[in-house]
Parts: structure tokens; C-alpha cells; sequence
């Protein structure tokens, strides 16, 4: 087209002077033209309502130069042109004919169809809701986003391989396709049928309402995902929720009353209050709160947002399955309340574990998907108050000071370590004189003591004896501070006191307070520090 839009002569001359010179169009091969050109536009002919058509008649070659003699379209000059005139015109058909199968782009896309032949006939469609995806056949479910979009794309880089003559070696695959795919854009649609295979991941295939048949390469990745779209596209995530809305969680298991965790209300110019548990106890006591370890629930939201299926394990069971599965009684009730535009609830139930399968089911109460999922998720989501505990018991302010420190066996209250601080003594000069190892163990205490957490709790209240690795101990040893904080009037002195019992392993040994009402096993560095002072 722009060969013939911008076309330009070297020179030309008159028809009428050829008989003049004893010339006559054969010499110029213009009586049987080699090559002849016909094309209309939109312009209207003088005195026509149709449109203007154009005819050009291309003769012989000049002898000298690379050029052309051309027919003007009234007959009444011959023109001397280029020759690249009749190359641009000599393109064979194929060259001419488009590779490009679909021509929707993920952005325009609004639905995806796809149909397999009979006997399964399974048809599954999807369509866009604003930025999200959801499946409308063969069940009503959310879509993966971005497995989805990535599938649009794939099928729009699909490109003929071969056009296949209408004698060629298959049926078209329009009379008995055995896959569809269509793509629905903004008021089109493009359809793709797939029949035989024509090779290695290759089929023959046609365009609906396009009689052209041409074989096209499908990655056995794609092709899987395409057969197989109602598992692989969809959204394997159980729930669907933004953590930052979540404002209070329910667990609840059989043979424990519910626990509550509750987000608290922010301080003006805060950000985050944290969050406090919420047990109800007896009628007579009401409920009871406790601070809550923001960052345990924080994992728990995460692990739930992350949750996802392992298998699609039904979308239609029956009452006898649910039994099986352990939702006549859920080992687990994981209840979500959502602020927002309109708050709304959504309840995760876990039924049974699985040994041989090592999954568990679960679902969305009031839906009749049940899916597979790792059983780690019932550990996640412990109905016990030790779970959530805040982990930090208590920091001291700057401004307070340990003035001693006494380690000793619990059992005959001998003393393994003792030290009182003089007026004005800091403990680096008082633990200067110590070994190394002794010196940075009671560093250690001493931090631990001012900022004291619990790697996780294991009861609560503080018992005489305590069960730890298979059975029931006694404390071991017992750790007394004394500690002073400044006040208004004069410093206020407490007397700080934790029972250990006897190391377990390498990472577990168990304190228990009675200021604190709890039994707990210490962080690391407390551990190994006691360790250096009271190993053998």
C-alpha cells in the first residue's frame, strides 16, 4: 500500500505518440500485462455512488535501469517505475496472511470460555470483576489473578505454525473440535478450535467463522492449564480477607471454651494498639482479658491469609463425607470479624487430620467446597490463652537499678551465686573479678532481669512441681533480685523471684513465677547462661 501511495515516475510519455515512432504496447509488454493491479478506496468516482476502483497494468522490464513500464489507469501514458513496485506486489500469500491467533489483551479481556468435546463436554468460564477473577461454571468459586492473566497471555503469543490447504491431511476441525477457547473483549470475541493433533504439542486449528485451517505449537504447560482450568486456575487460598481489617478472631475447639483475641483501639496519633484476650469463663465470672502477644497473632493472621489447598478435595459433598471429615464437630472454629465499608464474618472450620493422606480438610461454613490443607494449620490456631499470652512479662524502666542477685539450689537452698552492689557499684565492676564464661553468663541474667520474656508458656499459676520431658519434677534452682525504683518520696524496693526446674534439652528449660502466675519455657540466652553457672 505505501509502494502505491507514494509511488513516483522517472519519466513518461504519451500512448498516442506510439504509432507515431512505429511503437505499439506489446513492445512494452503492456497488451499482456505480467502483472495487474486493482484496487478501490473510499473515494467516490465522478458520477458514481460507489467506490473509486484503480487498475494498473505492469509490462516488461526497461533495459537499462531496474525499472518498470506501467499503464497509467485511462490508457493514456505509459510510466517508467520503479521496480520495487512489482516486488512489494509479488509477496506469495502466506506472507500476507496473519500468524496472530488472538488479538485480546489481558487488559481488554473480560471473559474466558473454555468447552472439551464429548464425552466429558466440561465447559468452565471466568470472568473479570473489576481487578479480580472469578469462576462462573463449573462451580462458583474465586479465581487466581495472576495464573489467569498469565494464561490470557499465553494464548494471545500463540502463532500459526502452517496454513493448511483446504485438500490438506485433517477435517477442519470446525465440524467436531475437541477443545473451544474463547476470549471475550470489549464487544468482540475471538474463538479458537482446536481438533486433531497435528505433531508434538501441535494441532490442527481454526478460527470460528474462519473457514482457513492451520496447525499452531501449545505448550504442554498451557495446554495442561487450558484442560484442566477448573484446578489450575483456580484461587487455591481458603480464605480471602486483608489482615489490616481483621478486628477480632474466634477460636473455638471441642471441649475448650472460646477464646477471643480483640484488636485494640489505637491512642490518637498511634498506630497500632495490639490486641487482648478476650476467655470466657463462667456466667457468674464474665470474661476475661489478658494483653496478647501482638506478633503470635500477627503469624496466626498470616498463616490464615497464606492458607491454601493442597487438593480441591469437593465441591459437592455428601453428609457422609462431612462426617468422614470431621465437620459434625470441627477440631477447629477459626471465626473473622472485618471492619470496613459493611462489616462481615467468616468462619474457617478444620475438621480431622489425616495420617496416611497427612492433610487436613477444611472450609468456609455456610460453602460446600472443602479443600486439603497442611494439618500444620491446627496447631496455627490454638484455642488455649498460653498460645496467645503476651511473651514479655515485664521491662523495668531505665531508671531502674538491680541491687542484688542470688542464684541458688531450690532443693537445699544452697547458694551458687551471691552479690549485693555497694552504693554507687555497677555490676561490670562487680563481675570484673569472674572467669570469662561466668562473667558474661551473669551479664546475661542481669539483662534477662531487666527485660524478661517467655519463649512460650506451658501452664498457668505456679505449681509446686512442674511436668517437663515425660515427668513431673521439682524446681531446680531459684533466681532472687532485688530491685529498686526511684520514686517521689524515696526508692521502692521489690524482691524479683523465678523457680527453674532442671535443663530438659538444648533448647528448653522450664521457670515458673508466682508474681507472674505462670509456668514457661525462658528465651536462649537465659537458658545457656544458667547453664554456665550451674553445669557439673
Amino acid at each position: 500500500i505505501n509502494e502505491l501511495q507514494f509511488m513516483e515516475h522517472v519519466t513518461s510519455f504519451g500512448t498516442r505518440d506510439l504509432e507515431k515512432n512505429g511503437q505499439k504496447l506489446s513492445d512494452y509488454g503492456l497488451d499482456q500485462p505480467k502483472l495487474t493491479v486493482r484496487f478501490s478506496s473510499g473515494e467516490a468516482a465522478p458520477g458514481s455512488s460507489g467506490a473509486r476502483v484503480t487498475v494498473l497494468r505492469i509490462g516488461d522490464a526497461t533495459k537499462v535501469g531496474n525499472h518498470l513500464y506501467l499503464l497509467s489507469p485511462d490508457g493514456d501514458r505509459i510510466h517508467v517505475v520503479d521496480r520495487s513496485l512489482a516486488d512489494s506486489l509479488a509477496v506469495p500469500v502466506n506472507q500476507l496472511r496473519s500468524d496472530t491467533i488472538f488479538s485480546i489483551p489481558v487488559f481488554e479481556a473480560r471473559s474466558v470460555n473454555l468447552q472439551t468435546a464429548a464425552p466429558s463436554g466440561v465447559r468452565v468460564r471466568l470472568h473479570r470483576d473489576g481487578s479480580r477473577w472469578s469462576f462462573d461454571t463449573p462451580v462458583i468459586a474465586r479465581a487466581d489473578k495472576k495464573e489467569t492473566e498469565l494464561a490470557i497471555n499465553e494464548l494471545d503469543s500463540l502463532r500459526v505454525a502452517s496454513f493448511v490447504l483446504q485438500n490438506g491431511p485433517a477435517a477442519a476441525p470446525s465440524a467436531a473440535p475437541t477443545l473451544r477457547v474463547t476470549l471475550e473483549g470489549n464487544n468482540r470475541q475471538q474463538t479458537l478450535l482446536l481438533g486433531a493433533a497435528a505433531g508434538a504439542d501441535a494441532y490442527y486449528a481454526q478460527l470460528e467463522d474462519h473457514s482457513a485451517v492451520f496447525t499452531v505449537a501449545i505448550p504442554a504447560v498451557l495446554m495442561n492449564t487450558i484442560r484442566n482450568a477448573a484446578d489450575e486456575l483456580r484461587d487455591r487460598h481458603v480464605l480471602d480477607f486483608d489482615p489490616s481489617y481483621v478486628t477480632s478472631v474466634a477460636l473455638s475447639a471441642p471441649n475448650q471454651p472460646e477464646l477471643a483475641l480483640q484488636r485494640l483501639e489505637p491512642a490518637a496519633g498511634t498506630h497500632d494498639a495490639g490486641w487482648q484476650i478476650i476467655r470466657r469463663g463462667a456466667a457468674a465470672q464474665g470474661p476475661q482479658t489478658m494483653p496478647a502477644d501482638s506478633a503470635a497473632v500477627q503469624r496466626l493472621l498470616s498463616q490464615l491469609e497464606s492458607l491454601t489447598a493442597l487438593k480441591f478435595q469437593s465441591d459437592a459433598p455428601t453428609a457422609a463425607d462431612l462426617e468422614n471429615w470431621g465437620f459434625n464437630k470441627p477440631e477447629r472454629e477459626v471465626a473473622l470479624t472485618l471492619a470496613g465499608g459493611a462489616a462481615s464474618q467468616e468462619t474457617l472450620q478444620i475438621g480431622l487430620p489425616t495420617q496416611r493422606e497427612n492433610v487436613a480438610y477444611a472450609r468456609i461454613a455456610g460453602s460446600s467446597s472443602v479443600y486439603a490443607v497442611e494439618p500444620d494449620i491446627l496447631a496455627e490456631t490454638s484455642a488455649s490463652p498460653l498460645a496467645w499470652r503476651e511473651r514479655l512479662l515485664y521491662s523495668l524502666p531505665s531508671s531502674a537499678r538491680v541491687t542484688s542477685l542470688t542464684l541458688s539450689n531450690a532443693t537445699d537452698d544452697s547458694v551458687i551465686y551471691t552479690r549485693r552492689l555497694a552504693d554507687g557499684e555497677t555490676w561490670d565492676g562487680a563481675f570484673a573479678a569472674e572467669p570469662a564464661a561466668r562473667r558474661e553468663a551473669l551479664a546475661a541474667i542481669i539483662s534477662q532481669i531487666r527485660s524478661l520474656r517467655a519463649a512460650r508458656f506451658v501452664e498457668d499459676g505456679f505449681p509446686d512441681k512442674v511436668f517437663a520431658a515425660g515427668e513431673v519434677r521439682t524446681w531446680r534452682y531459684r533466681l532472687e533480685a532485688t530491685v529498686s525504683l526511684p520514686g517521689g518520696t524515696g526508692a521502692q524496693v521489690n524482691t524479683m523471684k523465678l523457680w527453674f526446674a532442671e535443663r530438659t534439652g538444648g533448647t528448653e528449660q522450664l521457670a515458673g513465677s508466682k508474681d507472674f502466675g505462670a509456668v514457661f519455657a525462658v528465651e536462649q540466652p537465659l537458658l545457656d547462661a544458667l547453664w554456665t553457672l550451674t553445669k557439673p
